[in-house]
């Protein structure tokens, strides 16, 4: 008979084990004010061009609303929001021993990339965490349209890898050093720099991007329905631009909150995940960044720490470890001075205060 009862918890702990780690079952189940005064408030056009919103706590889907014709089943192309897939696949790659550290030399793996425009010698000391942490010594900056690395430029190249490591190395004529600085670095944004990742775990892996990517992380998690893109030579792009529905993007970052564990699987790392969400650069006050993720705080006063996938738009895919919760805000707004203001609002102003009830 104890026989029987062992087995029988046995086979209930492997059924447990295969369940998903969100429950999309019972949806929208809390009754929240806060969350019926956010959807009336996008519905009304306030926050404009909003498609979708879903918030998910304990593992368990508590909000799910599509705005502007959009639906469960639409993919939305968050832009930027999935340059976070590169630090996803690094990881993969350090964990399965193709990459030894994030500490290694960029060169180590594009010898096949080698400069050929402004050659420098300190070119070759460039690390991985130095892409990854978008602080490294190239002259690569989206925000400057007058930088030589301007994603602007990049695009209308074919071979984005070449592109990024014939860039010069910057100066810095004013203000601080990178070494006096918070952290000790000094960030620029570099879509060029997300980009060429993927090539690095290409090379170190043997595989193409893309087929790395859909056996360790795709497929573990059940998404299969999505629009990848890629760089001109056919390259996963992840620079960002790829297109996800929301509840797969919602298991992107469920994912890192379960430091790296999925359906019993340790899909990357809890110690990556930890290095990814901890702060290597401060990018203005009040925000830093770890590896390609943004980390700041929302709420109210001191607010409560979150680290989040960012792209142009004000798209959004945050966590909220001490919540244990995760959210996804996804727009249209791309290109609108306002786009990031309408979902920091949403976080601000109706999300955290919510879930602090």
């Amino acid at each position: 008979m104890k026989r029987q009862v062992v087995l029988v918890v046995l086979m209930l702990v492997g059924i447990n084990s295969l369940r998903a780690q969100i429950d999309f079952s019972k949806k929208n189940t809390v009754q929240e004010p806060l969350f019926d005064a956010m959807s009336a408030q996008i519905e009304a056009g306030t926050y404009e061009r909003i498609t979708s919103v879903l918030i998910a706590r304990d593992g368990k889907l508590i909000y799910e609303h599509y705005f502007n014709g959009n639906t469960e089943d639409s993919k939305h192309n968050t832009r930027s929001a999935t340059k976070t897939v590169a630090t996803l696949l690094t990881g993969v790659a350090i964990d399965q021993g193709f990459i030894a550290s994030e500490k290694d030399f960029l060169f180590k793996y594009l010898k096949h990339k080698m400069p050929v425009q402004n050659p420098d010698a300190r070119k070759t000391k460039i690390t991985l965490e130095d892409i990854l942490s978008m602080s490294s010594i190239l002259e690569c900056d989206d925000d400057n349209g007058f930088s030589r690395g301007n994603e602007e430029r990049m695009y209308i190249i074919e071979d984005w890898p070449q592109f990024l490591v014939d860039l010069p190395v910057k100066s810095y004529p004013f203000g601080p050093k990178p070494n006096e600085l918070p952290y000790g670095r000094m960030m620029s944004y570099c879509s060029a720099g997300a980009a060429v990742m993927a090539e690095v775990v290409q090379e170190a892996v043997g595989m193409k991007a893309t087929d790395f990517y859909k056996k360790n992380l795709l497929e573990p998690l059940g998404i299969s329905d999505m629009t990848l893109h890629y760089t001109p030579t056919g390259t996963l792009n992840t620079a960002g631009g790829s297109e996800y529905r929301s509840r797969d993007l919602l298991k992107l970052i469920q994912l890192c909150l379960q430091k790296g564990k999925w359906d019993g699987q340790q899909l990357i790392s809890a110690d990556w995940i930890e290095k990814a969400t901890t702060p290597k650069v401060n990018a203005w006050e009040g925000m830093d960044y770890g590896y390609l993720l943004w980390l700041r705080n929302f709420g109210s006063g001191e607010g409560v720490k979150s680290y989040a996938m960012s792209g142009n738009g004000g798209n959004k895919v945050v966590a909220f470890p001490a919540l244990n919760t995760t959210v996804v805000l996804t727009t249209r707004n791309y290109n609108n001075r306002k786009a990031h203001g309408y979902t920091d609002e949403l976080l601000n102003k109706y999300i955290v205060p919510a879930l602090q009830r």
